[in-house]
């Protein structure tokens, strides 16, 4: 466990977590929402790992955080429709299923080709995403169908096999909203922490 400013993060301290992440580890980090389990989104061995910390079916595809709309067009498909909309919303808590490009993994992508994309609204998850130089997967720091845990002392006792925990205090439990942009018009997937009466159909 490694305690971090949830405002302005020690530069040394997001080091020691890249390099965790750059060494294939899992680490659990705040978000605008609650805290998160990660790895490198380019790491399958690390992806698998983190498969197997959570007990999570591979049905269940994992999102992941990018520093900014510029970082999410390089992964995924921006029409002007989804940049609007993007630009609206984000950084927040929200998540957006896109069209993804050729540059995501395989692992990650559904079925029909899409992916999970979230800039939070979170000194340190960005300042992570910023130092690896490359985005970094995001899956609530929960067992399936349990609520996320708020204190990362708690985390760091459920989920033994995590390379780090970053301590920034208490997180909320609730999980982002998440909206499927891919269709003719936008689909409410899961109603979370962001408003989301504005895609209500």
């Amino acid at each position: 466990m490694l305690e971090i400013n949830p405002n302005n993060p020690e530069p040394r301290k997001i080091r020691r977590a890249v390099d965790a992440l750059e060494a294939g580890e899992v680490i659990a980090y705040p978000t605008d929402t609650c805290y998160g389990l990660g790895c490198d989104l380019f790491n399958k061995r690390a992806i698998d790992r983190l498969y197997q910390i959570k007990g999570m079916p591979r049905s269940q595809k994992l999102a992941f955080i990018c520093r900014d709309l510029r970082d999410v067009s390089r992964y995924a498909v921006m029409h002007d429709a989804v940049f609007h909309v993007l630009r609206e919303y984000l950084p927040g808590p929200y998540c957006f299923l896109l069209e993804a490009t050729r540059e995501v993994p395989k692992i990650i992508q559904s079925p029909r080709k899409t992916v999970g994309v979230r800039i939070p609204d979170h000194a340190v998850a960005i300042a992570l995403v910023q130092e690896l130089g490359r985005p970094i997967i995001s899956s609530t720091a929960s067992r399936a169908g349990a609520d996320a845990a708020p204190d990362p002392k708690e985390i760091d006792d459920e989920f033994p096999g995590l390379g780090l925990v970053l301590d920034a205090g208490s997180c909320g439990t609730s999980p982002t909203s998440v909206v499927d942009l891919t269709g003719p018009r936008p689909s409410i997937i899961r109603r979370g922490s962001g408003d989301v009466s504005a895609f209500d159909s």
